[in-house]
């Protein structure tokens, strides 16, 4: 991957720990953001989980400060220019992405990879905003994404293979196992959330257990990290 530079737009719970997942795996690493006071409070959130990870001997601290060091910040799209993957983390608004999306196809190489972690918006959708859908995917990471090895790499309707393998080669140099998806409401895994939700809710409103223990029958006897009333 040329220049081995990726950027992050969006500081957010999400972007930030997209950001250091990115650097974790070795990658020159941009998170750019419109407001300074979110990019300090996301390199502040980076900092904590590195001294974290080195207090529970995840890391070596002369690693913790190398991914550290691997990201810069920035109020200006400009400084995604030299970046060959994107990856947006806004707020789950298509007008802001579209606008996210059209500054860097302003600004990026015209091979340059654009990635939506979005979780539920259409990928089609959001590429139309861009002269070249081909360039576009979902990169679907979860939280936190620093530490959770799934990333759902979702196909729009015109997403090209070429973007597709950039997706598939990052994730793999930064220790992420991933499924690739056809794009549907929900993807697969907030599609399957929303299932058991909803038949939680119904197992509740029927009688059939308390939300306690329709929480615990979910942990202990599936093995979910959590309960669906927990969420």
């Amino acid at each position: 991957m040329p220049h081995d530079v990726v950027a992050v737009v969006g500081s957010g719970v999400m972007g930030n720990g997209i950001a250091h997942s990115l650097a974790a795996g070795g990658f020159t690493t941009v998170l750019i953001d419109a407001v300074p006071q979110a990019l300090e409070r996301a390199r502040a959130t980076i900092e904590a989980n590195l001294a974290e990870g080195v207090r529970r001997g995840k890391l070596q601290a002369s690693e913790a400060l190398a991914i550290g060091a691997r990201i810069s910040t920035s109020v200006d799209m400009a400084a995604a220019r030299e970046a060959q993957l994107v990856i947006e983390a806004v707020p789950e608004e298509m007008q802001l992405k579209h606008a996210v999306f059209r500054k860097l196809e302003g600004v990026c190489s015209a091979d340059a990879v654009f990635a939506t972690n979005t979780s539920a918006l259409s990928i089609t959708e959001i590429a139309a905003a861009v002269g070249n859908p081909a360039r576009v995917l979902g990169m679907h990471y979860f939280n936190p994404a620093h530490i959770m090895k799934l990333i759902e790499v979702v196909r729009g309707l015109q997403t090209g293979e070429t973007a597709v393998a950039m997706a598939l080669a990052v994730a793999q140099r930064c220790g992420k196992e991933t499924v690739v998806i056809n794009e549907a409401p929900g993807f697969a895994t907030s599609r399957i959330n929303a299932m058991i939700g909803n038949e939680a809710f119904y197992m509740l409103m029927e009688g059939v257990a308390s939300a306690r223990d329709i929480d615990k029958a979910l942990k202990l006897g599936l093995n979910h990290p959590m309960g669906p009333f927990e969420r």
